[in-house]
């Protein structure tokens, strides 16, 4: 019997068969792409995206703990901003309109930033993580910030945030350190995530929640204004509900950061154009 938050009786906790006549109420269930193309074509806007999305947090998240903070206004602001580009035909990538949110690790201008941690509860940094802006710059839209073991330790039991919860089992443990990534992506809390892995922190809560987390090569992401557990083996990647939203949010943050001294100069090739070629001679 699913122990999860609906009444189905089998544990598709989230899974809806997709509706002829799309409501906001559907929007969730969309993957980044889809969402993306339909508000290009102007079909949703990105209002209607970012309000189904908090709507989705306001009835759920209370059992999964997997937000820390929750950035309804500054949301709702950055989606009128990209609403009138949308209708300009400023048009900045696949990603613009789509909310999406962080692992509490990274900084995000004006809003708490925590690294899962007490002693950082007052935290609220000038700048964004380079992450966090590249996503800003192709317009996608910050819902907030997700929970996370203590400065990515990787424990299991959270003390001060709550401990977050498998959205397929709430008895379980969606994975660490990046567990409100993993938790909130798979519940469709956000369109995409980013989380940090250190020793398995993103592949870990994609494995338990079946998303699609990436470890990016050491140095195509930078990690600049993002709170560092080991910074040596540190990277920031995607964990998405698709090998195409996992690759587009990839491209998004990838590329040479001077503000990173580790930041590889070497070309970001197009990872959606990749996804349909022939795997033949790979090996």
């Amino acid at each position: 019997m699913c122990r999860g938050l609906t009444k189905l009786s089998r544990c598709r906790l989230y899974i809806r068969p997709r509706m002829f006549a799309m409501n906001n109420l559907d929007i969730p269930f969309l993957s980044a792409m889809e969402l993306g193309h339909l508000i290009r074509t102007r079909e949703i806007s990105p209002i209607e995206a970012t309000q189904a999305y908090l709507d989705r947090i306001e009835e759920i998240d209370g059992k999964l703990n997997s937000y820390i903070t929750v950035c309804r206004s500054a949301a709702l602001n950055t989606a009128e901003k990209v609403e009138e580009d949308v209708r300009s035909g400023n048009f900045k990538g696949p990603l613009q309109g789509v909310p999406y949110a962080v692992k509490d690790q990274f900084w995000t201008k004006g809003v708490l930033t925590t690294g899962g941690a007490k002693i950082l509860d007052d935290f609220v940094p000038k700048e964004n993580a380079t992450v966090v802006q590249r996503l800003s710059d192709v317009g996608a839209i910050l819902l907030g910030k997700l929970n996370m073991s203590e400065f990515a330790t990787g424990n299991s039991v959270y003390h001060h945030w709550g401990t977050p919860r498998n959205p397929w089992d709430l008895e379980r443990n969606p994975g660490t350190s990046s567990s409100g990534s993993g938790a909130a992506t798979a519940a469709f809390l956000c369109a995409t995530s980013l989380g940090e892995d250190t020793g398995g922190s993103i592949r870990n809560p994609a494995n338990n929640s079946g998303l699609v987390g990436l470890l990016p090569t050491y140095g195509l992401v930078s990690r600049y204004g993002m709170l560092s557990a080991t910074w040596s083996n540190d990277m920031p990647g995607p964990i998405s509900r698709s090998v195409t939203d996992c690759a587009v949010t990839l491209k998004a943050i990838a590329g040479h950061d001077p503000k990173d001294r580790y930041s590889a100069t070497r070309f970001v090739p197009d990872y959606l154009a990749g996804l349909n070629g022939d795997i033949n001679g790979i090996r």
